[in-house]
């Protein structure tokens, strides 16, 4: 077991053990939990598409498009090349506090699926008024949250949380610059080419 590893575990252990509390085992567990906490989801699509009117629908659809590459490659890529165990079984005294099947543990798909729709929100709201900005903060607590609920609850290593956050971060980049590069290349370049033809 190299140091990496051994720090990776010394921090789970950490957090899932130590850094305890009842109140925050509810709140982790609500998290972690999409049948719990969907509906802070959809609060947020409401605020997106309130904000930004048809502009939303496209939001909503580059967020959905992000999540979907980021828990591909976290669930259909990096889990099955790693095959690493999740640490509720392969630790001794891990405080599991939902039902976990038995799956592999790197990446975290919540921790990208999560910092997928945070990186775009923070695309594409960072810039606006203060109660855009008041979103995008809400929404990386809210994210930052989700990745933390997984070491809490004990079915992922930190390493794994952190793996799940770059990838999510990766593919709402992604996203973001294949759509900007059609945006620029076939609709703005039509609209200049339509403009040219005028002249």
């Amino acid at each position: 077991m190299g140091p990496i590893e051994q720090a990776d575990i010394w921090l789970f252990r950490l957090i899932n053990r130590q850094l305890v509390h009842p109140a925050a085992d509810d709140l982790m567990t609500f998290l972690t939990e999409p049948r719990l906490s969907a509906h802070l989801l959809f609060l947020a699509a409401a605020f997106m598409l309130v904000r930004r009117g048809r502009e939303g629908l496209l939001l909503l659809l580059l967020a959905g498009l992000a999540v979907g590459l980021a828990d591909f490659t976290a669930s259909g890529i990096m889990k099955p090349l790693f095959q690493r165990i999740r640490p509720c079984f392969a630790l001794q005294g891990v405080r599991l506090l939902v039902n976990q099947t038995c799956s592999w543990s790197m990446a975290s798909s919540h921790a990208a699926n999560a910092a997928a729709v945070v990186t775009t929100v923070w695309i594409y709201f960072r810039g606006g008024a203060l109660v855009d900005k008041a979103f995008v903060l809400l929404m990386a607590l809210y994210g930052a949250l989700v990745a933390y609920s997984r070491i809490y609850i004990g079915v992922h290593y930190p390493g794994d949380v952190l793996g799940g956050i770059a990838i999510g971060i990766g593919s709402a980049l992604l996203v973001y610059t294949i759509w900007a590069w059609l945006l620029k290349r076939y609709v703005h370049g039509e609209a200049l080419r339509r403009t040219g033809r005028l002249q």
